[in-house]
């Protein structure tokens, strides 16, 4: 089976024991990156303020070079940190957060559930449910979200994605 290499670039900005990356680094589902220039160049970051969101068009480069969270505080989130040159900025679509800091609200994920829905989306749901069960509330993340991760799945470009999205938050596209 096929799955798609994460990658964390921690910031340690957050309280180390609800950290879901530290969870996720140490049970091996995701790699600590400490040196941004070891990110693979082309590769897929992550990033709140990208201008194109995440799709299967961004499948292949997925496949060869991994996917990239960076952790790092909601709060110091308007200083998103420089990754690296060469990079592919990718943002989420809408998707609503299952953790328990912010249940329910929109866009505020932890990054597993980022991570998750990003794989999601990129076609690999099972890999996404088996990274989001390493927490207690992950599977709920999933269940839901399922229905509009499916949605965002079944389209190939970041245009049909932000088209679904519209239609979800209830804008005209």
């Amino acid at each position: 089976m096929q799955q798609i290499r994460l990658y964390i670039l921690m910031e340690h900005e957050d309280d180390p024991r609800k950290c879901t990356a530290a969870r996720l680094t140490k049970f091996e589902e995701a790699r600590s990156v400490r040196d941004r220039s070891r990110i693979p160049g082309g590769s897929i970051v992550l990033d709140p303020e990208a201008e194109k969101s995440i799709s299967r068009e961004d499948r292949d480069a997925v496949m060869k070079l991994g996917l990239l969270a960076v952790d790092c505080s909601w709060n110091q989130l308007s200083k998103f940190p420089f990754v690296r040159a060469g990079l592919r900025h990718r943002a989420l679509p809408f998707v609503l957060a299952a953790n328990p800091t912010n249940f329910g609200k929109a866009q505020k994920l932890t990054t597993a559930e980022a991570l998750a829905a990003a794989i999601y989306i990129l076609g690999f749901p099972e890999q996404a449910e088996r990274v989001m069960s390493r927490f207690k509330w992950g599977p709920v993340f999933i269940e839901v979200n399922r229905e509009i991760l499916d949605a965002y799945a079944s389209v190939e470009t970041s245009a049909e994605v932000c088209a679904i999205q519209n239609d979800i938050v209830g804008r005209a596209p």
